[in-house]
C-alpha cells in the first residue's frame, strides 16, 4: 500500500465500525475492501474522528496516490506496523530522551539568551516536576549531566502509559524537538504545536535574529513545524 506512483485504484471511500480486541474501532473501506498497512495489517483506528480524517486523505487523492499528502495515514500505519508490535520497547527508547533533554542544557552567555531560555524552559521543567514528579537537573553547556534516577523512572512511567497511537505521535514530537518534556507537554495539552516549535527552536531563532537565517535552516524549520503540527492533529483526533 502507498507505493510510489501508485494510481488511484478505487472510487468510493467509506468508514465502518469493526470489532477490535481492545474495544470498538473503525476501519476504512475502498470500494468495500479493507485498507491494509504496508505489512498487511488492517487499518483499524480507535476513534471515528481520526478514521474520518484519514478517510478524507484517501478521498482527496486524484489520479495518483501521493503519500506525502497523507500524514495522518502515515502516522496510523506507523502506529499499527512499527509501534504496536513493540510498544513497551519503543516507550523505553523514547523515555531515554529525558536523559539528554534539550531543556536541561543552557547557554552561559550571552545574558539575553540565558534569560530567554530560562523564561521559556523553566516553566516546562516545573510542569514536568508537578505533573509526573520528574525533577530534572539543569546544566550549562553541552557536557552530559546524569539525571536523577527517580526522575527517569517517573518519565518512563508517563511514557509507558500511552497506547500505540499516542506513543506514535509523542515519538514524532520528541524526535523532532529533541525534548521528551516538550513532547509530553504537547501530548497532555500543556503546549500547542506552534509553542512546541518555538520553545524547541529557541536557540536557532536567537541565532537567526543575530545573523539571519539561510535557506537550509528555513527548510528544516518548515519540516519540523509540519511534523509537530501533524502529530498534534493526530493526537486531537484520538
Amino acid at each position: 500500500m502507498l507505493k510510489p506512483d501508485m494510481k488511484r485504484f478505487y472510487r468510493e471511500v467509506t468508514v465502518a465500525p469493526v470489532a477490535d480486541e481492545d474495544g470498538d474501532a473503525f476501519q476504512i473501506l475502498l470500494d468495500g475492501r479493507r485498507v491494509k498497512s504496508p505489512v498487511g495489517r488492517d487499518l483499524a483506528l480507535p476513534s471515528r474522528a481520526l478514521t474520518n480524517a484519514v478517510a478524507a486523505e484517501w478521498e482527496a487523492q486524484t489520479e495518483k496516490i501521493l503519500p506525502g499528502t497523507m500524514p495522518l495515514t502515515q502516522l496510523a500505519f506507523t502506529a499499527i506496523d512499527r509501534i504496536a508490535p513493540e510498544r513497551a520497547d519503543v516507550a523505553i527508547r523514547i523515555a531515554r530522551y529525558g536523559e539528554t533533554d534539550l531543556l536541561c542544557y543552557r547557554a552561559d552567555a550571552p545574558r539575553d539568551l540565558v534569560l530567554r531560555q530560562a523564561e521559556a524552559w523553566d516553566p516546562l521543567l516545573a510542569w514536568a516536576a508537578d505533573e509526573f514528579g520528574a525533577v530534572l537537573t539543569v546544566t550549562d553547556g553541552i557536557v552530559p549531566v546524569a539525571q536523577p534516577e527517580p526522575a527517569m523512572e517517573a518519565l518512563a512511567a508517563a511514557v509507558g502509559r500511552l497506547d500505540a497511537f499516542r506513543l506514535t505521535a509523542l515519538a514524532a514530537v520528541v524526535q523532532a524537538a529533541g525534548s521528551l518534556v516538550i513532547g509530553l507537554a504537547l501530548a497532555h495539552g500543556r503546549l500547542d504545536a506552534a509553542t512546541a516549535v518555538a520553545v524547541s527552536q529557541l536557540d536557532e531563532s536567537y541565532q537567526s535574529e543575530k545573523w539571519g537565517a539561510d535557506k537550509e535552516a528555513l527548510d528544516r524549520l518548515r519540516a519540523l513545524q509540519a511534523e509537530i503540527t501533524q502529530a498534534e492533529a493526530f493526537l486531537g483526533l484520538l
